[in-house]
């Protein structure tokens, strides 16, 4: 049985630890800084106060966090998406943009250990980089947002609903798309744990590739938009590395019957399903993909907005 992420392991006196290594309880270590504000400075009452105000704010935050986010989302399994290194940063942003020499595809498995000897957990993308993760989506998502604002700028097009109106579409795009695979896999009767963290993670990746045609188009256009051959070619281009990408990443998903695990266990679908599920994974990586990301490049140069059709 397949099960991905595993939870969140911490003993009592472990700190959260930074997905570039090291230890962020801060208790017992001191930093090239530590000096300077030691000594007075921390037995002085108001800064004393102060630190613990600030605590009780914490806490008091995450507490809200924890009560009413916890109700929808596993936190532990939300951490592990966000589980990355720089390097693995670099890795999967060459990998979307570069994806037709590699290989495997696969992702990686360890055994969950103690009594359920059965199961199996995928290993975090810090470890793994066919693993999917959201920190790139995330930051993707900001910078498209961020790159066609500050393209209006440039044009001399700027106000203020462009921010509003550039982060409304681009959601509606992402929650479309999360929608189309939901019923997708439920039509065609494919089940799998934290499936919809992953489906969120890897419907983020295209903004990589709208970035790149969007500030590759620009320079080449001279601010013209993404409009004329060079905006097609950097298009046409990124739309086919993001598709091979989805192609390939989603079978596991999609697709979970394909393959076994490393324990050895195989299941079997029938062919007229298997079918039915590939020809759904080749119309989401490509023709849903196709317009979705036409959609989110369209920048017209007169208006300098993006996402605006004109034929």
């Amino acid at each position: 049985m397949m099960r991905s992420p595993p939870p969140a392991q911490s003993g009592p006196g472990s700190g959260y630890a930074s997905p570039y290594g090291g230890n962020m309880n801060g208790q017992g270590q001191g930093g090239p800084f530590a000096p300077a504000f030691g000594g007075g400075f921390l037995n002085d009452p108001t800064t004393a106060m102060g630190i613990q105000v600030g605590k009780t704010a914490m806490a008091a935050g995450q507490e809200y966090l924890d009560q009413n986010l916890r109700g929808y989302v596993s936190i532990s399994a939300l951490k592990h998406y966000f589980n990355v290194t720089t390097g693995y940063v670099v890795r999967k942003l060459l990998l979307v943009l570069f994806p037709w020499r590699h290989k495997p595809w696969s992702r990686q498995q360890r055994p969950a250990g103690g009594q359920d000897q059965a199961s199996y957990y995928f290993l975090p993308p810090r470890e793994d980089v066919n693993s999917p993760d959201m920190y790139i989506p995330v930051m993707a998502f900001v910078t498209y947002i961020l790159i066609s604002t500050l393209l209006a700028g440039l044009r001399g097009q700027f106000h203020p609903e462009v921010m509003g109106s550039t982060f409304g579409y681009a959601l509606a795009v992402v929650l479309v798309e999360i929608a189309i695979l939901k019923l997708g896999t439920y039509i065609l009767s494919i089940t799998s744990e934290s499936q919809l963290l992953d489906l969120v993670a890897y419907s983020g990746y295209k903004f990589v590739g709208v970035i790149v045609t969007l500030a590759v188009a620009e320079i080449i256009n001279l601010g013209a938009g993404t409009g004329g051959w060079a905006g097609w070619t950097v298009f046409t281009y990124t739309f086919l590395a993001n598709a091979f990408f989805l192609l390939r990443s989603l079978k596991y998903v999609l697709l979970p019957d394909s393959s076994g695990n490393n324990n050895g266990m195989t299941h079997t679908v029938a062919r007229s399903q298997r079918n039915r599920r590939t020809q759904f994974l080749f119309v989401y990586s490509y023709v849903v993909q196709f317009f979705f990301m036409w959609i989110l490049t369209r920048q017209d140069g007169s208006t300098g907005r993006a996402g605006k059709i004109s034929v």
